[in-house]
Formats: structure tokens, C-alpha cells, sequence
């Protein structure tokens, strides 16, 4: 997983991005499924669209946030505190 600032070109900074591996996808999918009360066990294919998926990307708008818990690493998505 790679967090770091978007590209956006608005005015009020440029967002988030947050970029996921096809294996992290599947885990996020699973980690839904089960937050909503479904256990899968067993191999699984895990598709997006039809088709298996090699990364996903979130985007967050300039208003959000994010912190890496991991880390304590906080990203705001207006930029840089000395951008601002």
C-alpha cells in the first residue's frame, strides 16, 4: 500500500492517494464481507468488473483526510501543511 498526496489541480489542494495491490483489494473485500457479518472459507476468486484486478487506487477529495494507524502518519487533502 502507498499513501501520499494526489494530483488533483483544484483550488483547495490536491486530495489523497491511496494505492492498493490486486491482493490488498481482495483482503479489503473480504474485510467487508466480514464486517457485514459473511465468513467465507476456502480458495476464492475475487473479481472486480468481470475480471481479476491488479491495483486499485482511492481517491480523497481536498476536504478529507487520512491517517496510516500504521504509522501515525496523517495526509491532509489540501497538501502539505507548509504547501497550504
Amino acid at each position: 500500500m502507498k499513501i501520499g498526496y494526489g494530483k488533483g489541480t483544484t483550488k483547495y489542494g490536491p486530495g489523497v492517494s491511496i494505492e492498493i495491490d490486486g491482493n490488498e483489494v481482495a483482503f479489503a473485500i473480504d474485510a467487508f464481507l466480514v464486517a457485514h457479518g459473511v465468513s467465507v472459507r476456502g480458495p476464492r476468486t475475487v473479481t472486480v468488473n468481470g475480471e481479476l484486478c491488479e491495483r486499485g487506487e482511492i481517491y480523497v477529495d481536498p476536504s478529507g483526510c487520512v491517517t496510516n494507524w500504521t504509522t501515525t502518519e496523517q495526509f491532509s487533502g489540501r497538501g502539505k501543511a507548509d504547501q497550504l
